[in-house]
């Protein structure tokens, strides 16, 4: 009797380890998915967003306007020819900022992983017509990429500590 009780009770402790794994899991993806929307709608609403690479030793900052969510992640598209896509290559570390006009910031620090597949090429396209006058998904030139290992920053000039979002 006392084994089977003992052997009971290790099977629930396992159990409900599993359960809670999987609960956190699931908790995990749904708290990054708000957190990715979040930063998203932020930067939507600004329209236009800076991006901060870095060329040997010299920032180089440039305005972008193409932003998605595909896949749970942030994407954005640039062009391979373009400055932008040689300096991300060298070092995938960006940084992003988007003012709104009233008093409100984001600084968002991240990583840019390429996506060179063809759906996530075409995704973007579609979700900025205008941008399909110059690329296409089946070209050599179209890059899209996502953020990773991303902290956010919102900030305000009205002052206090800023909200960080992690994803």
């Amino acid at each position: 009797m006392k084994i089977a009780l003992s052997s009971f009770i290790l099977f629930l402790v396992v159990i409900i380890g599993i359960c809670g794994t999987c609960f956190a899991a699931t908790k995990s993806a749904e708290d990054n998915e708000a957190a990715v929307r979040e930063v998203y709608d932020f930067i939507k609403s600004c329209n236009v967003y800076y991006l901060a690479t870095v060329e040997v030793d010299q920032p180089r900052v440039r305005p972008f306007g193409s932003l998605a969510i595909y896949e749970g992640k942030i994407y954005f598209q640039t062009g391979k020819v373009k400055d932008v896509s040689k300096q991300m290559g060298i070092n995938h570390k960006i940084e992003i900022c988007a003012f709104d006009g009233k008093g409100e910031w984001i600084r968002i620090q991240a990583e840019a992983i390429e996506d060179e597949r063809r759906e996530a090429k075409q995704f973007m396209l579609d979700a900025h017509p205008s941008l399909k006058n110059m690329y296409s998904a089946d070209d050599d030139n179209t890059q899209v990429l996502y953020l990773k290992n991303a902290i956010a920053r919102f900030h305000s000039f009205s002052g206090g500590e800023p909200k960080i979002i992690e994803f």
